[in-house]
């Protein structure tokens, strides 16, 4: 990793705009594909991208019980305790209706209601991440949204895998669909004969599914747009430089255009951690991802005090920073823009990926500054309720009416005249 001053501060924002013209072109022509073919679009581009021929899109029971009988029952255990904790989490986030009245009589206030349906994208493939199933179902269960479809690409056997099946059975999912990419973001836009149409789509996927959910936002809405992986360490001379490279390769192994950031006020746990990242690369089964992802996007700052560290953070807005200093909490205060802030050695970023409760689909790119983690708000909308009384009304009605007429809202001004000369 590269050892740099804070005044060689680099851009480190890589959204999903890095695409070419060509990528965008061809999913407009997939979702184009989809709303007017609907199903046999997605058979033929599931054989196309997925190399399979599927006899039926959505995920049979059986298909359940055999996928859940097939694990190791600790594994089970594990991702049941898992759910419990992200529910336990969530459960603190839930938001009630309020009303207030005034003297005049006037009542106010905020109806909440959960979306009617949500879709839930899980990437798969070559990989499966029941992780993700859990921290984008298990929200909008608690929000309280009636219809929860999952969507994810199916291996060459035409199945999802097991763990992921399972996730979502245990999430309280009813309705899975074999079907990934762009064309499944199109499917949960617009509604096929199979798949029906929802109001919002969550989770992430590669550069076509996240440009795919650029393109139907407005049909419906959509989490995030999500760009690479990234994660800053703020660290002063007391922290354990082992645990910071493993650290920032826990993130590096995603993808090559991840970031991994360390900010210290110590030069010599900077040359150490320096060290110990190439140690451990040289062990990782995805060595050559993670290399790339630390020669292009892994640098290590140097900072004169922790003040300074905390504004550097600020600037580079994190999707995930870990506080490894003396006094952790006494820094949480200085710290504005992050998506996870994780506090002390102990608090590993693949704790929040998997176990603690938190939600680990967050905010990337220097999103942070102005979006926040996936949570239970994310599905529910809600109204204004207004309810107001003849007294406000008379009170308050020329004053209305001047406003309207100082817009040159002629109608608008003569809507509330006319209540005002029936009294």
């Amino acid at each position: 990793m590269k050892i740099q001053p804070v005044t060689e501060l680099k851009n480190l924002v890589r959204s999903v705009e890095q695409n070419t013209e060509k990528q965008r072109k061809a999913v407009l022509d997939i979702l184009q594909n989809v709303k007017t073919k609907g199903d046999e679009a997605l058979f033929e581009y599931t054989e196309t991208f997925d190399g399979v021929s599927l006899s039926s899109l959505e995920v049979t029971m059986n298909e359940i019980d055999e996928a859940i009988s097939s694990l190791d029952p600790k594994l089970i255990d594990i991702i049941s305790e898992a759910a419990d904790n992200i529910r336990e989490y969530h459960e603190k986030q839930r938001r009630q209706s309020w009303f207030f009245t005034r003297e005049d009589g006037t009542l106010l206030g905020q109806k909440v209601t959960p979306l009617d349906s949500v879709g839930v994208y899980v990437p798969g493939g070559t990989a499966a991440y029941p992780s993700s199933v859990l921290m984008g179902v298990i929200p909008a269960v608690v929000a309280g949204v009636e219809e929860i479809v999952l969507v994810s690409p199916p291996g060459k056997d035409g199945k999802l895998p097991s763990a992921v099946l399972a996730a979502a059975s245990i999430a309280g999912v009813k309705r899975m669909f074999k079907i990934g990419g762009a064309q499944a973001i199109g499917a949960l836009a617009y509604g096929t004969e199979s798949v029906p149409k929802t109001d919002k789509i969550v989770g992430p996927g590669n550069i076509f599914v996240a440009l795919a959910k650029r393109e139907v936002f407005g049909v419906c809405d959509i989490d995030m747009i999500a760009g690479p992986s990234e994660i800053a360490v703020l660290a002063d001379e007391t922290a354990n430089a082992r645990y910071i490279a493993a650290d920032l390769l826990s993130q590096a192994e995603h993808d090559p255009r991840s970031a991994a950031v360390l900010v210290t006020t110590s030069k010599v746990l900077g040359e150490e951690v320096a060290t110990e990242v190439e140690s451990q690369l040289a062990e990782l089964p995805r060595k050559d991802i993670a290399m790339k992802a630390i020669r292009d996007h892994g640098v290590i700052y140097i900072v004169n005090s922790l003040e300074e560290g905390a504004d550097v953070i600020n600037q580079i807005a994190p999707e995930h920073l870990e506080i490894m200093t003396k006094d952790p909490m006494g820094l949480l205060g200085k710290i504005k823009h992050a998506g996870a802030i994780f506090l002390g050695e102990y608090s590993s970023e693949p704790v929040g990926d998997y176990f603690a409760g938190s939600n680990h689909v967050l905010p990337t790119s220097g999103t942070a500054r102005f979006s926040s983690p996936l949570n239970v708000d994310d599905f529910t909308k809600k109204s204004s309720v207004i309810r107001y009384s003849e007294q406000a009304l008379k009170e308050n009605g020329e004053k209305i009416s001047a406003f309207a007429r100082l817009e040159g809202l002629e109608a608008h001004a003569r809507a509330i005249d006319v209540r005002l000369e029936d009294k």
